[in-house]
């Protein structure tokens, strides 16, 4: 193994070139890396940020393998890429990670539960059907009584292609496509853990995170670190989520969502083989951030401390309802005097309601003052359009 590094001699492929990949092309500068990325929008967030930016479609055979073919390492920021294409450039060859299997699986929410019930890993209980009328004679055959939650097979992010079924009137407003359907959870807390293993098999995990939830747009609205659970109930999400780092075998950066129950039993919800939403405050928070964690993964570097510096709140700065269009910022300014504040903004040029415009991580001594001034955070500043 080589005991040097020169960062001319490799050239890393990004598929997807939205904010999770502007804020890997931070990192990748510092190590003076050639970024290539791959994205169908020619404003994405990362289109003025790498080294060499190309237009056209990760879904697309094609167009990802004539992409790859100029990269010695190929990762992604979002799932739904092309991974047949990316099958094929590792046999080339390439390196791939996460690994195009690992992504496969996961995503088909069908497929990743199942992978859950086969590595006894404790998760909500689920099954899964080809279309609606499949789930009728499924929800009769097990006794499946409302409430529950829907969630299609493929294609959901950000709180999309996910329903709470509440009633006999809503099983109307579900589509007739492939999913699942899983008993609605008591929840006491959602809590989030991003880990990461290296191609030697080096594994870290960053502190558990807990999450709470916008009512209406089902997305993160502020993330808490550390989450206020006992030692034991951290040490318990830890052990999971590293669990199932090791059960996929996955090299890069993983985040696991998990539900503490009423009964304190934690169930993992899903996973996602990226830099993910629950892990940006690390950037401040601790002494390695997620998104050099996952570079360092896999390029085969050592993986960096994880330790916490401070208590930290994310505050994810969506859209305001009713406003699409070019977008602004009001109350930006005002919201930077607020001691320890730190504010990202994402390079969309558009708003619409409930979308991920930036985010504001807010650093204190101690998680309640960091609480306090996030939630002043979230009242000053507003993204708004023309």
């Amino acid at each position: 193994m080589k005991n040097y590094f020169s960062s001319k001699e490799i050239k890393i492929g990004i598929l997807g070139g939205g904010q999770l990949g502007k804020m890997l092309l931070d990192v990748a500068r510092r190590y003076d890396l050639y970024t290539r990325v791959l994205d169908p929008s020619v404003d994405a967030p990362c289109a003025i940020g790498c080294k060499e930016f190309v237009q056209g479609s990760f879904n697309d055979y094609d167009t990802v393998m004539a992409f790859g073919a100029d990269c010695d390492v190929l990762t992604i920021e979002i799932e739904s890429v092309n991974t047949r294409a990316l099958k094929e450039l590792q046999k080339q060859g390439k390196l791939v990670f996460p690994q195009p299997e690992i992504v496969e699986l996961i995503q088909n929410k069908v497929l990743q539960k199942q992978f859950y019930d086969d590595n006894q890993l404790p998760t909500a209980p689920w099954f899964g059907f080809k279309n609606k009328a499949e789930m009728k004679k499924k929800m009769e055959k097990h006794s499946f009584h409302l409430p529950f939650v829907w969630k299609a097979a493929t294609g959901g992010y950000d709180g999309r292609g996910v329903m709470v079924v509440r009633n006999i009137n809503e099983l109307e407003n579900i589509p007739d496509v492939p999913g699942l359907i899983e008993e609605l959870a008591a929840i006491e807390h959602e809590i989030a853990l991003v880990a990461a293993r290296n191609q030697i098999g080096e594994v870290t995990a960053f502190p558990p995170v807990e999450m709470s939830f916008h009512p209406i747009a089902n997305l993160v609205e502020y993330v808490f670190c550390p989450a206020q659970l006992s030692e034991e109930k951290l040490e318990q999400a830890s052990k999971l989520a590293l669990s199932l780092v090791d059960k996929l075998g996955i090299v890069g950066v993983l985040a696991v969502e998990m539900f503490v129950n009423k009964n304190g039993e934690i169930w993992i919800n899903e996973c996602a083989p990226r830099v993910h939403n629950s892990g940006h405050l690390t950037i401040e928070a601790c002494i390695t951030s997620q998104f050099e964690q996952h570079l360092r993964a896999i390029l085969g570097f050592p993986l960096g401390s994880t330790k916490q510096i401070r208590p930290a709140v994310m505050v994810n700065l969506t859209g305001e309802d009713g406003f699409t269009g070019p977008v602004y910022y009001e109350g930006a300014k005002k919201m930077l005097a607020t001691e320890g504040a730190y504010m990202h903004l994402y390079g969309k040029t558009e708003t619409r309601p409930y979308r991920k415009m930036g985010h504001v991580t807010i650093t204190a001594e101690t998680l309640e003052m960091a609480r306090e001034n996030a939630l002043k955070v979230k009242e000053i500043m507003r993204v708004r359009s023309v």
